[in-house]
């Protein structure tokens, strides 16, 4: 399989896409971080899944892509939300149940849906939001408006059929889908090693001729370089294209996970050589694009206002004893 124009050496960023990237990666951080806070405070309850360390991938996917083109996940899915411009108010106050929360807190954490931001979920069933990709792509591609479809799921979730099927379909019609594998080497509790038998992701559309490859899932400038030669080899017609992220979660694959199943030098090691968050940070502060105490105002900014979207999902209302009988589809 041949891939457009071949690998590329990663460009620097301006100023402003570094700062661009620092705060909304910041932003993700220290949303899940709070997330994680109040989940154990008791003010979320069900599933709640953290994209602490996957950031670069979503933003550096975000940055590339153009006003049109959608995004569906699966169910660690706030840091998409967040990168798509969703607001953090409404993010939150979806976690807690609330009534402005986006799915007016009916769907909780893996349930939350933007048409305005082209944010399709956020899907709990793993897979299922690859064929429902390829159905967005299919509308791009019948209504012929240039957008794509970028579609995000795990390595776990690769090993699926309903994967496979999406794959074929997807080339079949030649629709403009970008199929991002976020390999962050654990599904659920088990290593891709123990549970794929081939473990390069990227090369799992050969038999369907799709081409793919492997991208520094961690530096969000590979993840930016490499989407805008992919999106625009998509978007020009040759049909669909597999990106895998080899990226990494510091946190349990959800919050009742204990991730005793890796070590925590293996965690650490990963957060001092290869965090998206500090090698945005350690490149402005030596280039001297900004000064620690620009920083330190940023920091400050994203924790106010993630702080004011956690005061906003603790005393919003719940959502009335209609709603249950809203958004559903009854029959006779």
């Amino acid at each position: 399989m041949s891939r457009p124009n071949g690998q590329e050496t990663v460009p620097p960023f301006s100023r402003d896409q570094e700062l661009h990237a620092y705060r909304e990666m910041l932003l993700i951080r220290r949303f899940e971080e709070k997330a994680a806070q109040l989940y154990g405070m008791g003010f979320i309850g069900g599933f709640c899944h953290l994209y602490i360390g996957q950031e670069a991938v979503v933003v550096g996917m975000k940055m590339a892509s153009k006003d049109g083109d959608q995004m569906i996940t699966t169910y660690r899915d706030h840091g998409h939300m967040l990168a798509c411009g969703m607001d953090p108010k409404g993010v939150m106050a979806e976690l807690t149940g609330r009534a402005h929360g986006y799915s007016k807190g009916k769907g909780g954490s893996m349930h939350m849906f933007s048409k305005e931001k082209r944010f399709y979920g956020g899907h709990g069933i793993v897979g299922a939001n690859v064929p429902l990709g390829v159905g967005i792509a299919f509308a791009n591609r019948y209504r012929d408006d240039g957008n794509v479809c970028v579609t995000f799921f795990g390595d776990g979730a690769a090993n699926q059929g309903q994967v496979y099927e999406s794959f074929n379909m997807a080339k079949l019609w030649k629709l403009p889908v970008v199929f991002v594998i976020e390999n962050n080497k654990y599904a659920m509790g088990t290593s891709v090693e123990r549970s794929a038998a081939t473990t390069d992701f990227s090369q799992r559309g050969r038999s369907f001729d799709i081409p793919g490859e492997q991208v520094d899932g961690m530096d969000v400038r590979a993840v930016r370089a490499t989407a805008d030669r992919v999106l625009k080899w998509v978007r020009d017609g040759n049909g669909p294209y597999i990106l895998e992220m080899l990226t990494y979660r510091y946190r349990g694959h959800s919050m009742s996970d204990p991730a005793k199943y890796r070590t925590r030098e293996e965690v650490q090691k990963m957060r001092e050589d290869h965090d998206p968050i500090e090698q945005v940070r350690r490149r402005m502060l030596e280039s001297r694009l900004v000064s620690e105490d620009e920083m330190k105002s940023i920091d400050a900014e994203v924790r106010a206002a993630i702080n004011g979207a956690a005061e906003f999902a603790q005393s919003d209302a719940e959502p009335d004893d209609s709603e249950l009988w809203s958004d559903v589809l009854l029959s006779a």
